[in-house]
């Protein structure tokens, strides 16, 4: 069975950091686009981040751009999403996709380019 499981989350004040990871398991995505997106409560699934295959090509959702970096280390956990500068708009629970291939385009930041999703960690930030 096929699982992304992300771990990181918590309650952190305005202005921390977190580190988000996403493991793998069941299969390798060492050649697949990864995803990061949020959900707040009461709104829909938004995409927040994506890193190339290689790691040398990364997108960012322009509320986060500056303040989150997504990376990837295809030898041990798929990818991280480190979160700076937090605010409480940040709140949400952020979900790990995986793509069904290595491609790159616009789909990347869409909830249609990836086959495979993790169940989240909540990200609460306090004012």
């Amino acid at each position: 069975q096929v699982q992304l499981v992300e771990s990181g989350g918590g309650l952190v004040q305005a202005g921390d950091s977190l580190r988000l990871s996403c493991a793998a398991s069941g299969r390798t995505f060492a050649r697949s686009t990864m995803g990061w997106f949020r959900q707040a409560p009461g709104k829909e699934r938004e995409f927040v981040a994506a890193i190339s295959w290689t790691g040398v090509i990364t997108d960012y959702a322009d509320s986060v751009k500056g303040r989150f970096t997504i990376s990837r280390d295809n030898a041990k956990n798929p990818v991280y999403l480190q979160m700076n500068s937090l605010k409480p708009a940040d709140t949400a629970v952020y979900c790990c996709a995986a793509a069904p291939d290595s491609s790159w385009s616009w789909s990347v930041r869409r909830i249609t380019g990836y086959d495979y999703w993790g169940q989240g960690t909540q990200v609460t930030v306090s004012s």
